[in-house]
């Protein structure tokens, strides 16, 4: 006689988790309550992910609702950064996203503002709300090209004037592009490497290049930009003086003399 197959039991069912709250519900939450309420026809929705809260602003307020917040007690802007959704799938909308990451000590909670921007409009600037938006700022348009209406001082902070390009950008090329000709005229020829455009294929193919790369500079680093050539080795160093003879050890035989001839 067999023992019939034994069967495991089958697993618990996962306790189901809060319900979702729909966009009025978490307006209506009292970490954002106060502040939504005195711009609450600049909130265009609300949704809650990890406990966190985004709320995705009406662009041209945005410095309008950062000012509430900030008046609410979230007086620290953890960060400011932008996304380019031009090939995430199935999007539609203006192709980048600029999240304002904010935080209140008092409450010790996180809050996220988000607005969309299209490639030729530009965001105001809250560098009158928040002063360290004045970096962060500059680094979405130096990585992204995102202009910020009324930035006192709106220039590349990673990247130097004249760059070519945005490094963010999902179009930007994987390899990068040529930049030795800017850094390095005297060594560098002008062109050489990839760019947007540059593989002759659709802008959003430019991440695949099959032809030849061609490459400027030797090495060693010394001698890029101009530098002296590398200096030649060193002589080598004479051998050592022969160590002094251990105390209480039998001096060393001297070499007999030689007679003198008469």
């Amino acid at each position: 006689m067999t023992d019939a197959p034994h069967t495991p039991p089958p697993k618990p069912a996962a306790p189901a988790g809060p319900p979702k709250r729909s966009a009025d519900d978490i307006k209506r939450d009292p970490l954002v309550a106060a502040a939504v309420a005195r711009v609450s026809g600049a909130i265009a929705d609300a949704k809650e992910f990890a406990d966190e809260i985004t709320l995705t602003i009406d662009r041209d307020r945005i410095a309008e609702v950062a000012r509430a917040f900030k008046d609410d007690g979230f007086n620290y802007l953890v960060d400011l950064a932008g996304a380019d959704y031009s090939k995430y799938p199935n999007h539609a909308g203006p192709r980048f996203a600029i999240s304002y990451m904010l935080y209140s000590f008092r409450k010790n909670k996180r809050v996220r503002l988000r607005v969309w921007v299209g490639e030729d409009a530009s965001v105001p600037s809250v560098t009158s709300v928040w002063k360290t938006a004045n970096w962060h700022e500059r680094e979405t348009f130096d990585m992204l090209g995102v202009q910020f209406e009324g930035h006192p001082n709106l220039e590349r902070i990673l990247m130097w004037d004249g760059f070519n390009g945005h490094p963010l950008r999902k179009d930007f090329p994987i390899r990068g592009i040529d930049t030795g000709a800017r850094i390095y005229p005297e060594v560098f020829p002008e062109g050489g490497g990839p760019k947007a455009g540059s593989t002759g294929k659709d802008v959003k193919d430019v991440n695949i290049y099959k032809g030849e790369w061609k490459r400027y500079g030797t090495w060693p680093a010394a001698q890029i930009g101009g530098g002296a050539a590398p200096k030649a080795p060193a002589p080598k160093a004479a051998a050592p003086a022969p160590k002094p003879a251990a105390a209480g050890a039998a001096p060393a035989a001297e070499p007999a003399e030689e007679e003198e001839s008469e």
